[in-house]
């Protein structure tokens, strides 16, 4: 039974004209993660710089710094199940991205922390200089990015959703719809983009996912637009990318 307890306070109360993006990022970790291994200095799930899904080219932390659509704030560091937290701006939109990177070894805390926030059992604030904004559950956009630790472990707590709030959800990991919609069928969650087998969860997707996300685009839009930049980077055809990255129930 796990002792962790989801990140917030369940019943913080929150408004605020800025909307915020809380990505969770289970960091890939050859060792405590039911993987097939990739090279050990990118599969280091204690070693955020050099991971594959934060510190590498095409992980959360580069790619984002590299967009010309964010603008880097800053990065906090932690010593606990989370080791780092990178905070954005958005260029034109009154849009805030945070994205917290989990030691790998802790990919199901992450896990616990993506559902309870994305059911609005989970919320939390945080501060910015003068400037407040929601995360977990009083984010707009849940995402979660990383190995599909659901293949490996159970989960008993429930996700039943606690404000009536509808929050957007992506989840990038291999059969992120097969595994993870049991538990998000009563959190009243509108999946942007799940996964309906194998993948890898790179941020080129997740960041286009975005981009036609804060545009007002529909399911489908946002949905073509992740399959689009997954078929550039994976070298497949864009017919395959959309039959792997799917939106809605």
């Amino acid at each position: 039974m796990s002792k962790h307890k989801p990140a917030g306070n369940k019943n913080l109360a929150f408004k605020s004209d800025s909307k915020t993006i809380h990505v969770f990022v289970a960091l890939c970790d050859n060792k405590y993660q039911g993987i097939v291994p990739v090279p050990e200095k990118i599969g280091n799930g204690q070693d955020p710089d050099n991971n594959l899904y934060w510190g590498c080219a095409f992980g959360v932390r580069t790619y984002f710094k590299n967009s010309k659509e964010w603008k880097f704030l800053e990065s906090r560091k932690f010593n606990s199940e989370k080791l780092e937290r990178i905070i954005f701006k958005h260029a034109t939109k009154n849009y805030y991205l945070v994205a917290d990177a989990y030691d790998g070894k802790f990919i199901k805390e992450s896990t616990l922390d993506f559902l309870s926030s994305s059911s609005g059992k989970a919320k939390d604030t945080l501060k910015i200089g003068k400037t407040t904004i929601g995360i977990g559950g009083n984010s707009k956009l849940l995402a979660y990015v990383g190995h599909d630790g659901l293949m490996d472990f159970q989960l008993n707590e429930s996700f039943e959703n606690t404000d009536k709030q509808k929050r957007d959800v992506i989840i990038l990991a291999c059969y992120s719809k097969k595994y993870f919609s049991p538990h998000l069928a009563k959190a009243n969650v509108n999946p942007l983009v799940w996964t309906t087998g194998l993948m890898s969860p790179e941020a080129y997707t997740l960041h286009d996912a975005i981009s036609g996300y804060l545009l007002n685009e529909t399911n489908e839009q946002v949905r073509t637009r992740a399959a689009k930049a997954y078929s550039k980077y994976q070298k497949c055809s864009e017919k395959a990318a959309k039959n792997l990255l799917v939106s809605g129930n």
